[in-house]
């Protein structure tokens, strides 16, 4: 069981941090919308990393309501009202097109929040589960200095020409992905085309679908761990 005391300040953002060995590849993990710091936590003991592999798990900084009594966090606002519609009349959100409100500036955080660490981007492996995917994926693409990885675990495909652009300066990069084939919140076939413009622009990575939905199964964690073996190896 965590708690607001397990959070340590790193720049603009609190987060989980559990140490090891500072020689080691740092693994940063964004939450979805949400969720908070704690949620992808159980992860680190079920990847097959380097024992002393180090991770961090940041706290969106942007509070949101849930349920009464209850808030999550986010990177940035979403408008729920247009993404419940769109559910409900069995489509989904699309981001292609434009950045969604606030993203950029959850980026210049997270990188200010890189930079406060002091490690080396080429020894971090950036990811995250949803909204956080397309956070960490944006991050990447901005990045001068590359992350070692990039997990993209139910993210989609925004602003696409920019994206586009931006992969292109880095053919040969590897990266992870994986999408539920019926996924109610983010769209599969979004994720298909998000595949496609990493691949297009000369990435290394393929997506891995499931048969489900908003969600991180066995199987992924499986191609996580195959993936995470062949970059750190």
């Amino acid at each position: 069981m965590y708690s607001d005391h397990d959070l340590k300040q790193i720049g603009p953002f609190k987060a989980v941090s559990i140490q090891g060995n500072p020689d080691l590849p740092t693994i940063i993990l964004f939450h979805g919308y949400g969720a908070n710091a704690h949620d992808l936590v159980p992860l680190h003991s079920y990847l097959d990393v380097p024992k002393g592999t180090n991770f961090l798990f940041p706290d969106g900084d942007l509070e949101i309501p849930i349920m009464p009594g209850y808030t999550g966090r986010a990177w940035f606002p979403i408008d729920m009202e247009a993404l419940q519609k769109a559910m409900m009349l069995g489509g989904h959100r699309d981001f292609s097109e434009r950045y969604p409100n606030g993203l950029e500036s959850a980026r210049e955080k997270a990188a200010q929040m890189i930079q406060d660490l002091g490690i080396p981007m080429e020894k971090i492996i950036l990811g995250g589960f949803s909204q956080g995917a397309m956070l960490a994926t944006d991050l990447m693409l901005h990045s001068k200095q590359k992350p070692k990885g990039l997990l993209i675990l139910s993210g989609t495909l925004i602003h696409e020409q920019e994206w586009s652009r931006l992969a292109k300066l880095s053919p040969g990069y590897k990266f992870f992905q994986s999408h539920g084939r019926m996924d109610p919140v983010l769209g599969y076939p979004a994720a298909k085309k998000l595949e496609g413009v990493l691949k297009e622009a000369g990435w290394d990575g393929e997506l891995l679908a499931f048969p489900g939905g908003h969600e991180i199964p066995e199987s992924v964690l499986i191609g996580m761990n195959r993936y995470l073996r062949e970059i750190l190896a």
